[in-house]
């Protein structure tokens, strides 16, 4: 399974920023899909995630302020952040758990670069 990530960009504090998450791949099934991100000297922290079911849960640091999606046709997840403040900036993947017959695995797509300016 491949992941492509994108949407980051430069906005001020307050702003708004789309990313998407386009998996593709042959007769695979994602079990859940999740949001990273990664400062500079920080460690890699988990954003956001969604099941195959809908199911989503946030870090306590975005709560209200990102929302994540999915669009089970194209295959893609969303990850809508609004209210950004300078902290969000980051580098942020997608990562998403799936299966294919009875192997499960995991993949992740390249990062995109969320700058936040204050």
């Amino acid at each position: 399974v491949q992941l492509q990530a994108s949407g980051g960009g430069l906005v001020q504090a307050g702003g708004s920023l789309r990313l998407s998450c386009a998996a593709s791949g042959r007769d695979f099934n994602i079990i859940a899909t999740n949001w990273y991100r990664q400062a500079p000297g920080k460690e890699r922290e988990l954003v956001a995630t969604i099941t195959s079911g809908g199911a989503t849960t946030y870090a306590d640091s975005v709560k209200g302020r990102f929302t994540i999606a999915r669009d089970n046709a194209a295959n893609t997840v969303s990850l809508q952040m609004d209210s950004l403040k300078p902290e969000d900036t980051a580098v942020y993947y997608c990562h998403a758990n799936w299966r294919y017959d009875f192997m499960r695995s995991f993949s992740w797509g390249q990062g995109t670069q969320v700058t936040v300016s204050s």
